[in-house]
């Protein structure tokens, strides 16, 4: 098949998508443009390469890199990705902001560099989804956007809880106790999902994974669904909500999780819910043994977290498909 030099849009300048060379080309997510123009965007991808966070495993300031590699897979097929009846890259025009840098020795500086950045893309109108790098990300993503929605609903995809109570120590697994007490977050109105590990709720609304497994997808959605209602909210997904088997290529993995399968339904299920930013983190792809398997499932799970923000976005506007 030639490459067609007319549709610019592709984002693929070395023109390999219109080869269907999924091995070639450039490295964004989904061959989207890699720009900083904001100029009629509806959805970003943006990286946070930073793991200096992580209690177990360090890895996951590879994760971006690694997800977009592995999202010439998911975003393949120009009809969209399967299931999807519809691609997302048509009805929303999509670019990939690419990573968001801060000095190594100076972990402050990312938060404040995401902050700073994922601001700029609010107040231009444009839904953020965050690639990690460790879960701790999901802090200054959740300051910036709780900024200009106010207080928001957490809907949380994780083997841990992430509400560990460590005083001022932030970190990985502490971060959404911050949040809460802050009022970034309402616990009451949020849910977490899948956790394998003893916690404390400290009021969150929690789902184990002994319990989702005895619900299933649909009651579990259904749960979630009633919880959140109509509020904004933000979706974050790290990767070890899945069992190791499906993704070993994370920091702290715990047997016993869900599939990928099962991690696409529960997603596609909260379609509709006001879901205003999300995040997918923790693919640390040095140890995944298995052909970048975790980077695949990463890739396509953010691919599916688009969707759903663009179907927010489209409802916001009154545009009910």
């Amino acid at each position: 098949m030639e490459s067609d030099p007319t549709k610019p849009e592709s984002g693929d300048v070395s023109d390999a998508a219109g080869f269907d060379m999924t091995w070639g080309g450039q490295l964004s997510f989904g061959r989207r443009p890699a720009t900083r123009n904001l100029d009629g965007v509806d959805l970003a991808i943006v990286g946070v390469p930073f793991d200096n966070a992580v209690t177990n495993r360090p890895g996951a300031r590879f994760g971006p890199r690694a997800i977009r590699e592995a999202s010439t897979l998911s975003s393949e097929f120009p009809d969209g990705l399967w299931p999807w009846t519809w691609n997302v890259f048509e009805r929303h025009r999509t670019i990939d902001y690419f990573d968001i840098a801060y000095h190594p020795g100076i972990p402050s500086e990312m938060a404040q560099n995401v902050r700073d950045h994922i601001g700029r893309l609010l107040d231009a109108g444009v839904n953020v989804v965050a690639l990690g790098g460790d879960h701790v990300i999901s802090y200054p993503l959740l300051q910036a956007t709780s900024q200009r929605y106010g207080t928001l609903s957490l809907i949380h995809f994780d083997a841990h809880s992430d509400t560990w109570d460590a005083g001022e120590e932030l970190n990985h697994g502490t971060m959404f106790l911050r949040a809460a007490r802050e009022g970034l977050i309402d616990p009451t109105t949020s849910v977490q999902v899948g956790l394998r590990t003893p916690n404390d709720t400290h009021g969150f609304n929690v789902i184990g994974a002994d319990r989702f497994f005895e619900l299933g997808v649909d009651a579990t959605i259904a749960e979630i669904r009633a919880i959140v209602g109509a509020r904004p909210c933000y979706l974050t997904v790290d990767i070890d909500f899945l069992d190791p088997a499906y993704a070993p290529g994370t920091g702290t993995p715990v047997v016993g999780g869900a599939t990928t399968w099962q991690a696409r339904q529960l997603l596609m299920g909260l379609a509709g819910l006001d879901i205003v930013g999300a995040d997918l983190v923790e693919v640390a792809p040095a140890y995944d043994p298995t052909g970048q398997i975790t980077a695949l499932a990463g890739a396509t799970l953010a691919h599916d977290e688009l969707y759903l923000l663009g179907i927010a976005r489209d409802r916001r506007a009154g545009i009910i498909r």
